[in-house]
């Protein structure tokens, strides 16, 4: 299984305003930390939005900012909404199947408990997590006034 692009980004986006703290973070500053298109970020925007993952700051002085601690978003938040399927398999899809074992496959089983593990784990770690893993990350995200953070104890 991999996860998309756009999945990359939306965590990436996430942990630049958690690093960026109550300061509002815009689009251009963001895709200019990483090196990706405006039109891209605006597209993951979206359903981070939709989901209250984001929250957007219309007008001139404007921007995204997360709605609520970033130790309360995690990685399952995230992967949950900005990824379209999580079929592993043909047996996982909707629709006519062709296998004679799908109702009693061994693999399906299997495939399933280790998507629900997969999932389990996404669930233990936090945007804040992430950018705590990484003291110095205002600072490489080209953020002003960047004070290394302390790592978690």
């Amino acid at each position: 299984m991999r996860l998309t692009k756009q999945t990359n980004y939306a965590v990436r986006m996430l942990m630049y305003c958690a690093a960026n703290g109550e300061k509002l973070s815009r689009i251009p500053e963001i895709a200019r930390a990483y090196g990706v298109s405006e039109l891209f970020l605006f597209k993951i925007l979206q359903p981070l939005t939709r989901a209250g993952i984001i929250e957007t700051v219309r007008g001139r002085n404007g921007g995204v900012r997360l709605p609520k601690p970033a130790a309360e978003i995690t990685l399952f938040d995230v992967v949950r909404v900005t990824e379209d399927s999580f079929a592993m398999a043909e047996c996982f899809e909707a629709g006519e199947i062709e296998c004679p074992l799908v109702d009693s496959c061994g693999l399906n089983a299997a495939l399933r408990k280790a998507l629900n593990a997969f999932f389990e784990v996404l669930q233990q770690y936090t945007i804040d997590d992430l950018v705590k893993a990484r003291p110095q990350i205002g600072m490489l995200l080209g953020l002003e006034n960047a004070v290394a953070r302390q790592p978690a104890a």
